[in-house]
This record gives C-alpha cells, sequence and structure tokens, in this order.
C-alpha cells in the first residue's frame, strides 16, 4: 500500500488544467471538504503551467482581512508584468475566511480585466456552501466552480490499494491513510484533525450558530443513524433539546456544506412536498461513521447489522457527493410500507436504487412500487443477486444514472 497520495492525479486536475490553459476569462475555484487535496490538485497542476505561481492561504492565526487579498495581489502582478504575456498565476488557498473577500477579489479582477492583465487566478476553500454564498452575491459571471469531492473507491484503490473492506472502514481520506494500521490513532485523527477542525473551522467561526452544542450532537447522530430516516420531531427527542426543526434543517445544511453529513429529501415528485419530509441522515464518508462507532474493522464486519448500514452508507455517500458536484439530485422514497433506498435525478432520467445484502424479493417489491408511481427510467439493485458493491462503487455515478 502506497502512503503517499501526492503522486496521484485526481480525474479534476485535468479539467483545471484545460481551463487554465485557456486565455484568462473567468477565476477559477476549487471547491470542497477538507483534507480531499485541494492544495495538492492545485501543485500539481500548477507544476504544469511554466508559469510564475504565487500561493498564500488564509487559514493561518493570524487575522486575515481584504487588504491582505489585495497585498497578495500586487505581489502576483509584479510577477506577471516580469512574465511578459504568458501572464502569471495568483492561488488564494482558504478564501472563504476573509470577511468581504468576494467584494475585494471583484474589484481587482475588474481591474485587471480593464487593464488587459494576463494575471490568472485559482480560489481555494473548505466550505463550499460558504465559498459558494460569496460567489453568487459579488462574483456573477466572473467564476467557474471544480467541485472536488471525498476520494471515491476507485481511487483510494488506485493510490492506496485499498480493498472493499477498507474502503468501507476507512473512508476516502488520503492524508489518514498511513494510520489505518493503527485504528485507535486513525480514529483520534478523524476526530480530531478532520471533525473537530471542519465543525470549528468551517462551521462554527464562519456561521451564525446560535446552539453549537446542538450542531455537534445531531453530527454525532446523524453518523450514528446514517441510511436511517428520522423526523426533525424524533431528533429533538434524541438530542434532549427544545430548539425547533428549522433550527435543525439550517444545522443540518451547514454540515452538508462543510462535506460531512446531509440530509436526503423524500422523493415526492414536488419540490415543496420534497423540502417538507423527513431527512434520511447520510454521512458523505464513511470515515466519519466508523471512527464516532468505537469498532475496529473486525468489530465492525462482525456486526452485521452495523455492516449493512455501512454498506448502504458508502452506496450513499457516492451518489451524495456526486449531488454536491451538480451531477445528479438524490433523494430516497417511501409510501405505504414500500421504499427505494435511493432515488437519483439526472436531468430527465429517474433511476431508482436499492441496496441489499438479502431480501432482495422485499427490494423488487418497493422499487416495482417506485416505478409503477413515478415512471422511472431504470431501477438498480446494489448487493446481493443484483450489481455487485464493488462493481458500483467502482464506477462514477453517471455511469449508472445517465440516459444511454
Amino acid at each position: 500500500m502506497r502512503k503517499e497520495h501526492t503522486l496521484y492525479r485526481r480525474p479534476q486536475a485535468n479539467r483545471l488544467a484545460r481551463r487554465l490553459a485557456e486565455p484568462r476569462r473567468f477565476i477559477q475555484v476549487v471547491a470542497g471538504p477538507r483534507q480531499v487535496g485541494k492544495t495538492t490538485l492545485v501543485q500539481q497542476v500548477a507544476q504544469t503551467l511554466g508559469a510564475p505561481v504565487r500561493y498564500a492561504s488564509a487559514d493561518e492565526p493570524t487575522l486575515r482581512g481584504a487588504d491582505w487579498i489585495g497585498q497578495q495581489w500586487e505581489a502576483a502582478r509584479l510577477a506577471t508584468a516580469e512574465a511578459g504575456r504568458g501572464g502569471a498565476l495568483l492561488v488564494l488557498d482558504e478564501i472563504q475566511k476573509i470577511p468581504g473577500w468576494s467584494e475585494a477579489v471583484k474589484r481587482l479582477w475588474d481591474e485587471d480585466t480593464r487593464a488587459k492583465r494576463p494575471l490568472k487566478v485559482v480560489l481555494l476553500g473548505s466550505a463550499p456552501l460558504l465559498v459558494a454564498r460569496g460567489l453568487t452575491e459579488s462574483l456573477a459571471g466572473r467564476f467557474e466552480i471544480l467541485h472536488l469531492p471525498h476520494w471515491s473507491y476507485a481511487e483510494m484503490r488506485a493510490a492506496f490499494g485499498f480493498s472493499l473492506e477498507q474502503y468501507l472502514f476507512f473512508g476516502g481520506y488520503p492524508g489518514a491513510v498511513p494510520l489505518t494500521a493503527e485504528p485507535a490513532r486513525w480514529a483520534r485523527y478523524i476526530a480530531d484533525s478532520l471533525i473537530e477542525t471542519s465543525i470549528s473551522r468551517d462551521v462554527l467561526l464562519l456561521s451564525r450558530v446560535d446552539k453549537p452544542a446542538l450542531l455537534r450532537r445531531l453530527f454525532e447522530l446523524a453518523c450514528r443513524y446514517s441510511g436511517q430516516v428520522l423526523s426533525y420531531t424524533k431528533m429533538l427527542g434524541q438530542l434532549h433539546d427544545a430548539g425547533n426543526t428549522t433550527t435543525l434543517a439550517h444545522y443540518l445544511e451547514l454540515l452538508a456544506g462543510a462535506g460531512m453529513v446531509a440530509g436526503l429529501q423524500k422523493y415526492a415528485g414536488d419540490a415543496a412536498r420534497s423540502r417538507g419530509s423527513s431527512p434520511k441522515l447520510q454521512v458523505l464518508n464513511t470515515a466519519l461513521m466508523t471512527a464516532t462507532s468505537g469498532l475496529e474493522l473486525d468489530e465492525a464486519r462482525a456486526d452485521r447489522e452495523f455492516w449493512r448500514r455501512l454498506v448502504e452508507s458508502a452506496v450513499g455517500a457516492h451518489l451524495a457527493n456526486a449531488a454536491q458536484a451538480g451531477i445528479c439530485e438524490v433523494f430516497y422514497w417511501r409510501d405505504r410500507g414500500q421504499e427505494v433506498d435511493f432515488v437519483v435525478r439526472a436531468g430527465r432520467t429517474l433511476t431508482a436504487i436499492e441496496v441489499k445484502s438479502g431480501r432482495t424479493r422485499e427490494a423488487r417489491t418497493g422499487l416495482a412500487a417506485f416505478c409503477e408511481a413515478f415512471r422511472c427510467k431504470r431501477q438498480l439493485l446494489v448487493g446481493g443477486d443484483g450489481i455487485a458493491v464493488e462493481d458500483f462503487l467502482s464506477r462514477p455515478v453517471e455511469h449508472w444514472v445517465r440516459s444511454a
């Protein structure tokens, strides 16, 4: 098993390289959760450009302001002037940490556009939801987003030789791979360096959260009940809080924006009815589920119910990460005792997906009932005597849900 993921080039790198090779048109925004390789990917691409690169990060203890952006921009302008027609590249990391960043970037970008400076700009952010807010508020028409999701099974297998069982348990965090031989140490790393950092620095520090303890408990609940539908009322009961459902829905949105957990809505064929449904809790990386479970790999494998939920959560995470990248939309469906684990809408194509390790007859009954009600394009059974879980996770979501 290789322990250095910096040698692995993610597919999104080629897309960014093509964009940066074009004449200066748009600000390139690379957004995704923590520890998925955003900085590494940009550094790999920058090495191939043959142009001066200035890299700066706002993710440091010193408080940054909009003037800091201006200082970095001016230094990059000097490099651009020296480089001539080829221009230079400015990379600003953790951009969402700077108050008023989008207004500052807009002003400087527009100045360069008027002056016809060939300075290209890449912005990186580990809180996609917050980055998107800044973009839509000030930078409309000036940017392209490259979403960098959690690492897939195919990528972890290619870079580190992961087996399916290893991926299901350890998830898609490349930086944590060297610690997998020491499970307790690995779990502490996930808890301290990923979970706590994401919550404290990407959610609480940058969003208004009146009940931070409630948000933390909600995250723990979502990991414990990943793959299950839970009403907001039941969540409040589990969390022993007198809050309201609107607060919980908002907190789930914040956690999803940080690439941690999401609440999938029930498919109803109507957007308003879907938004009002009880959410299906879904981790976006199975490492979050296993690291908080207290189980080691052998114990998790021996617990048949936990392992079943882990497999379903891995399939759900595969789909939900594609949804965050704008490839599709993901729902669940339940009606009168019939259910479907995942409903995927990609354009006009509707796909019903059930994850099973047995009980195939009941699974097919739910799929058939859904497709009869909504005329879905296709139905897929993953696991059991259907598509092998490893095969499903090995291929991009587009392979399964796009029209032929």
